[in-house]
């Protein structure tokens, strides 16, 4: 398939480029998806949402509802019985959700102990019965998000992907992994090819694309239709439509530096303490502001480091930011 984004949708949706913000979660949460939106990215991706917790209530599952600025609002929905799925999945169109992602991928062993998410490659048939439930429960177009397989000896990716396309899924996006790498190891995107030959819809290649050579490579081995970035934008959330840009043979705006970056930090910090409240914020934006000073290359002394990754007074880390950011910040004595 062409990597051409004038032609490449969802459902409908037309995507502005060919680089999207993968789900993450605790990480991709709105604050950040409004970051990486600014700046480009052609999708994003709201974090894992547990079907069965949104449906019973769960406020912190509702809060992952929270939607882009403008992009088409894509929510990845994860879980294990059908009915839990179709009732989450009315619940985010309800919530205004555009696009609905099945995960189908994620390593971590508290949701495939709970059989979801990479358990699901697994059990075939038993994922075809939550790709029919969403499907049937929703006229939004429904996707889905999956690894290589759960091992080396189980590479089922296309078989599933095939079966998911002719229940009705219109776009897969593969993690050049199986369950078993978790993210260990090396990509291996020449294996999502198979994937792309079996299907006749968009395929997104994911697994250490961060920079836009790894990105072309990515695509040349996988033959996909775009990319998804994860890690790679952690601290960077401009790196995603950066590359989106690039791919399609777009000037790349300016990387922001000095105020613009120290802004821009600061608004995501302040959202996030809105978002979270200021105690599960303060802790939420921990990890953010690790990343923005590494992705800086800025190197505190060990006590500095800790004195603002965990100080818990907002006014005092913002005015921290502003002069860490803008290379104004003295070490303590």
């Amino acid at each position: 398939m062409s990597v051409d984004a004038c032609k490449l949708s969802i459902g409908g949706h037309s995507v502005r480029n060919n680089a999207f913000l993968a789900p993450m979660a605790g990480i991709t949460d709105r604050s950040f998806r409004k970051m990486a939106e600014r700046y480009g990215a052609g999708m994003v991706v709201s974090e894992m949402i547990a079907s069965n917790a949104l449906a019973t209530g769960n406020k912190d599952m509702a809060r992952r509802l929270g939607k882009p600025e403008k992009l088409p609002h894509m929510v990845q929905l994860a879980g294990c019985e059908a009915e839990w799925m179709r009732r989450g999945a009315k619940l985010a169109q309800d919530a205004g959700a555009d696009i609905i992602d099945i995960n189908f991928g994620c390593p971590s062993k508290r949701v495939t102990n709970g059989f979801a998410g990479s358990a699901l490659m697994r059990v075939p048939d038993h994922a075809m019965t939550l790709v029919d439930a969403v499907v049937s429960a929703t006229p939004l177009p429904v996707t889905v998000k999956m690894r290589l397989g759960w091992d080396d000896d189980s590479l089922n990716a296309a078989e599933m992907a095939r079966r998911a396309v002719d229940a009705g899924v219109q776009m897969i996006s593969v993690h050049g992994r199986t369950r078993q790498q978790f993210y260990k190891g090396q990509a291996r995107w020449e294996l999502v090819r198979a994937v792309v030959e079996a299907v006749n819809v968009p395929v997104v290649v994911n697994g250490d694309i961060t920079d836009l050579d790894a990105a072309q490579e990515a695509l040349r081995l996988s033959g996909a239709a775009a990319v998804m970035l994860g890690r790679g934008a952690q601290g960077q959330p401009w790196r995603v439509g950066a590359i989106g840009a690039r791919l399609s043979g777009h000037d790349v705006p300016e990387q922001p530096r000095g105020e613009v970056l120290t802004a821009l930090i600061c608004e995501q910090y302040e959202d996030m303490l809105s978002e979270y409240g200021t105690g599960v914020g303060l802790r939420a934006a921990r990890k953010h502001l690790g990343w923005y000073l590494d992705a800086a290359g800025i190197v505190l002394d060990k006590p500095s480091r800790t004195a603002f990754l965990n100080n818990e007074t907002p006014a005092e880390v913002l005015t921290m930011i502003r002069e860490i950011f803008s290379g104004d910040w003295k070490a303590a004595a």
